[in-house]
């Protein structure tokens, strides 16, 4: 199998894509990178090489997904050229459940299953399963394979996992799950080879980003993360709440008479960095910005992870590495500083200089603590699964 492997990333009003060159060692190489945004409205088609080479930059007519995925499709056809264009299509789904925690060939009899988990992914979810359904549309006979964010976290410590509720609420799937998990996953990989000696530590992840979420990994191992049963859980966002007391929705239930819709908007839509600051939910529009409550949506983000960073180092028992990776993490050099100020506690010694300078290594040789700024690749991820599962070297390991 020498064919292509096409990624997709199906966000609610855009599709993220990646196209992969197979070697015939089987090893991947970034071809394409490209993006469809906008779909519903002003949407607009825009692809680069591996190099960031501008190939296409045009608007579009993409009123749903299944159009979207028909101009990615149609721009693949012509750019590769081949009657089989593609070996595979490998996609980020946000969820597998109790059921998926592994990389999974897709079947009508999956996406059913996943169809199922949309109410532990509203966001997510839906535009996932749109995703593989018009590809299942356009090219029917080419395989599709799901990689789930949740599949890292599923060998988390039982306790780790559990809610102080009832075992019959338990036993239905109300849980902790986590999410990035591809993400963290490729970080693993990434410090396997860029530190090593951290890599196989007690590590806290900080994927920093418009959907942010840390992780606690121990020998390469999900050991404990912030999110939960849904992606709303932890760290203030980019417009989502993170973490907030149960007794808040029973008080807009019953005295702000809010409907269930109209909380869930309010939680994910319009909270958070937004919700706080009234300005933005982008931390570069807040961090240009002199507005106080823009500043005080800053403090908060910070103190969050602050407290999150003790918490996952608790569970740890210990901390040998910080990583921060995704948008923020990976271009925010004042929000770094900032938490790095305030883990000295930890032993962590921050080289300004390096920091400044992006890394990969930003804190000072003495530092017991070693921290990095590792760029994280979700559809490379994808793409080593996809091509493993294709190839019969991967493991279809899901207990459905």
């Amino acid at each position: 199998m020498h064919e292509p492997i096409l990624v997709i990333n199906a966000g609610s009003s855009s599709v993220k894509f990646s196209l992969f060159k197979t070697a015939k060692d089987q090893s991947l190489a970034t071809s394409a990178n490209g993006q469809i945004e906008g779909i519903g409205g002003i949407t607009r088609l825009e692809v680069a090489d591996a190099g960031g080479r501008e190939l296409i930059n045009q608007s579009v007519n993409a009123a749903n997904h299944h159009d979207a995925i028909g101009l990615i499709h149609g721009w693949l056809s012509s750019h590769v050229g081949a009657e089989t264009i593609c070996a595979g299509f490998g996609h980020r789904v946000v969820h597998g459940g109790l059921s998926y925690f592994a990389p999974i060939m897709i079947d009508e009899r999956v996406i059913s299953d996943l169809e199922k988990l949309i109410p532990l992914a509203p966001l997510h979810q839906p535009h996932n399963i749109a995703a593989i359904r018009a590809l299942a549309k356009i090219a029917p006979n080419v395989p599709q394979v799901a990689c789930f964010d949740t599949a890292f976290h599923r060998n988390q410590p039982e306790i780790a996992q559990l809610f102080a509720l009832p075992r019959a609420l338990t036993a239905k799937g109300i849980r902790r799950y986590g999410f990035h998990g591809l993400s963290y996953e490729y970080i693993v990989s990434a410090l396997s080879v860029l530190a090593p000696e951290c890599g196989g530590g007690k590590i806290v992840v900080a994927h920093l980003g418009n959907g942010a979420s840390m992780c606690a990994i121990e020998g390469g191992r999900s050991v404990a993360t912030t999110m939960g049963f849904t992606a709303l859980d932890g760290l203030p966002m980019g417009t989502r709440s993170g973490s907030l007391d149960p007794g808040v929705i029973l008080y807009l239930l019953d005295h702000e008479h809010m409907s269930a819709m109209q909380i869930q908007d309010l939680l994910y839509q319009r909270s958070g960095l937004l919700g706080v600051s009234g300005i933005s939910n982008d931390m570069r529009d807040l961090l240009a910005s002199k507005a106080a409550a823009a500043r005080e949506a800053i403090d908060l983000f910070i103190y969050r992870i602050g407290r999150e960073l003790g918490s996952l180092v608790a569970a740890l028992g210990g901390l040998d590495g910080l990583v921060f990776t995704a948008g923020i993490g990976e271009h925010a050099a004042e929000i770094r500083t900032r938490i790095c100020r305030d883990a000295k506690w930890l032993g962590v010694i921050l080289d300004e200089k390096a920091n400044l300078n992006g890394g990969p290594r930003i804190s000072a040789e003495q530092s017991p603590v070693s921290v990095w700024v590792v760029p994280t690749d979700e559809n490379l991820m994808v793409a080593r699964h996809t091509s493993r599962l294709l190839n019969g070297s991967g493991t279809d390991t899901s207990s459905r």
